[in-house]
């Protein structure tokens, strides 16, 4: 595999990288108002046990239940801190 990529390159074909600038954080950071629609939250895999009926719920929609399963506890967390993010 090597081989082959090595001899693209040696033909005159670049691989362009970008760098990110060292003063720019990687995530911008402070209140999710401020952010807007740019904000996209990282994701972390997480082990979470859910009762089997709730599962099966939101399963029962098709595809996505996952997202749906975050949208929900995304909303709840708005209504406990209020909308303002703070």
């Amino acid at each position: 595999m090597k081989k082959k990529r090595q001899k693209k390159l040696a033909k005159g074909k670049r691989i362009g990288s970008i760098k990110a600038s060292a003063s720019e954080p990687k995530r911008p950071y402070g209140r999710m108002a401020d952010i807007g629609e740019l904000y996209k939250p990282i994701k972390k895999p997480v082990t979470l046990r859910l009762d089997a009926d709730v599962l099966a719920w939101f399963k029962a929609h098709g595809r996505g239940y996952q997202t749906r399963i975050n949208r929900a506890l995304r909303r709840l967390m708005h209504e406990e801190i209020g909308e303002s993010g703070e």
